[in-house]
């Protein structure tokens, strides 16, 4: 009676230590599951970044080994007029590209997200301008602004709007505006068939309530798809602003950042200088300096998408 006592008694104990062991175990498992992504996070995320921090607060150029000089570079940079023009132009170009590309997104979401013959045809039409790697496309817009060949001069020449050539790259007025016809181009179609895909989760049967109680078209938009919608595409926009604050590729190829500077950004005026001229320290601090910026921006669009999904 005693021994089977001590066995009841042992049974919970053998299974806690058991459980004890099985947790052991799946946290070794999960641990060796993310050890990969904990490897690639750190050699091409939390390496690069650091090692940035460490280029903007030395002295080092290309070959040249350089001493700590503190917030030396940011000040620097903060007193460079062309800096500042970099600065002014990337906070434009964001603003105006992500406020077109999410009215034009959206648009061309509601458009696809009706019933009509050849539906899946057009969706997939409407990704060619993301799908296209962006130097390509690019220098396609760039010969489509040529002042000599360009099909768009010869286009407003022939409706009879122009009479004389129009240097779109070459204008300072004009540059960045045709940069930014270009990015907001490439842009509409991720809106678009992301946004598609939030309205694809609306259920209709709310339209039709809101139809039979009177609700006009424009108001089931405002008061049904749009709220229903926000969170998606605050989260879209997110990933957008980021995306073009840092764009690159695009200004470079079309324009290198000029002419005078039109069309500096940061991304391409820190290549500038940390690449062209060697000067790795300014270029990183350069790169940086667009870090808190980006950061508010997050915890600003992170903080509304909280309050938001809350309601």
């Amino acid at each position: 009676m005693a021994t089977q006592d001590a066995s009841l008694v042992a049974s919970p104990a053998r299974r806690a230590v058991r459980r004890v062991r099985q947790l052991e175990d799946e946290r070794k498992l999960a641990f060796l599951l993310l050890a990969p992504t904990g490897i690639l996070l750190g050699l091409f995320i939390a390496y690069p970044f650091v090692t940035g921090i460490w280029l903007a607060l030395t002295d080092t150029r290309v070959g040249v080994p350089g001493d700590f000089v503190g917030l030396k570079n940011f000040v620097k940079i903060w007193n460079d007029s062309i800096f500042r023009i970099a600065v002014w132009n990337t906070v434009w170009y964001t603003f105006v590209t992500t406020v077109f590309k999410l009215a034009l997104g959206l648009w061309l979401a509601v458009l696809l997200n009706r019933h009509f013959r050849g539906k899946a045809f057009v969706r997939a039409f409407v990704l060619l301008p993301f799908i296209i790697p962006t130097v390509l496309s690019t220098f396609a817009w760039k010969w489509m602004f040529d002042p000599t060949f360009s099909v768009l001069n010869w286009l407003l020449w022939k409706l009879g709007i122009i009479d004389a050539r129009i240097n779109w790259l070459g204008d300072p007025d004009l540059a960045l505006w045709s940069v930014m016809v270009v990015n907001i181009w490439r842009g509409v179609p991720f809106y678009a068939i992301t946004l598609l895909a939030g309205l694809q989760t609306i259920s209709p049967e709310l339209h039709e309530a809101a139809a039979i109680d009177g609700a006009r078209p424009w108001q089931r938009f405002w008061y049904v798809t749009w709220p229903l919608l926000l969170p998606v595409t605050m989260v879209v926009t997110l990933f957008s602003v980021i995306q073009t604050f840092a764009d690159f590729q695009l200004v470079y190829v079309l324009t290198g950042g000029g002419p005078a500077n039109a069309t500096q950004l940061f991304a391409t005026y820190a290549y500038q200088l940390g690449i062209g001229t060697g000067l790795l320290s300014e270029g990183a601090a350069i790169s940086l300096a667009m870090f808190p910026i980006l950061f508010l921006v997050v915890i600003l669009q992170l903080l509304y998408i909280r309050r938001v999904e809350t309601r």
